[in-house]
């Protein structure tokens, strides 16, 4: 993984790409703090986890098994998906909604688990490095893909606020939805991606960390955009 930032330079030209990365646990908050800052800024947005996510949905339709990482990885290396503002297809379809369902993040979480998946994406993460400035939002995107970011941010909450954010996310999306089985099933996501031998969920040496179990979405990105003009400064 040596020289993955020097790779991001590369596919961004001779001028140095301002990054900024926001890692965290699943409903942290981190996508809708990644989305409105990077619309502030003008930067293009990276939803890392959308891509193990349509890997998930793919080996789920095709019908691969979770624990096959070879064929999964297959999978991942020639992932036909396209990203359109908050749109995700895979092939022609729109699945942005097909994604977020709780079998697929579940899924997800046990496929981003596997070395030979997440090696198979790192090159398609570092195509969305580009001029004027990228903010990617993951679980690894400060230890491993980006390290030299300009900035680095680890949200997390309470998995009280956590689950109550997943719950009403999934009523408004018109899926039905127990907030038990919710706090569940985060709690043993959070174990999984916080154990696994590959890029475990952890925040960078150099980040910051903040808590939103108590913030508003408008709270968390003037905190980020606060420490990004602190940075450049």
């Amino acid at each position: 993984m040596a020289n993955v930032f020097e790779s991001c330079l590369n596919y961004g030209g001779a001028l140095h790409v301002p990054v900024i990365t926001i890692d965290g646990p699943t409903a942290s908050g981190k996508g809708t703090v990644a989305q409105r800052v990077a619309r502030h800024l003008g930067f293009h947005l990276l939803d890392s986890g959308a891509l193990y996510r349509l890997v998930a949905l793919a080996g789920l339709r095709g019908g691969v098994t979770l624990d096959d990482e070879a064929s999964l990885a297959k999978l991942a290396a020639a992932l036909p998906c396209r990203f359109s503002g908050t749109m995700v297809f895979l092939g022609g379809e729109d699945v942005s909604d097909a994604i977020r369902t709780e079998e697929v993040g579940n899924a997800s979480s046990r496929v981003a688990a596997l070395p030979a998946v997440r090696q198979a994406l790192v090159e398609r993460q570092l195509r969305f490095c580009q001029q004027p400035g990228l903010v990617a939002d993951g679980r690894d995107m400060g230890t491993v893909i980006f390290p030299d970011a300009d900035l680095k941010v680890f949200l997390t909450a309470s998995v009280e606020a956590r689950a109550g954010r997943r719950y009403k996310q999934l009523i408004d999306k018109g899926f039905s939805a127990n907030i038990l089985d919710l706090r569940k099933d985060l709690e043993e996501r959070d174990a999984r991606d916080s154990q696994r031998a590959a890029a475990p969920l952890k925040p960078a040496p150099d980040a910051h960390l903040l808590d939103t179990s108590d913030l508003t979405v408008e709270e968390g990105v003037a905190q980020v955009l606060e420490w990004y003009r602190a940075a450049k400064a």
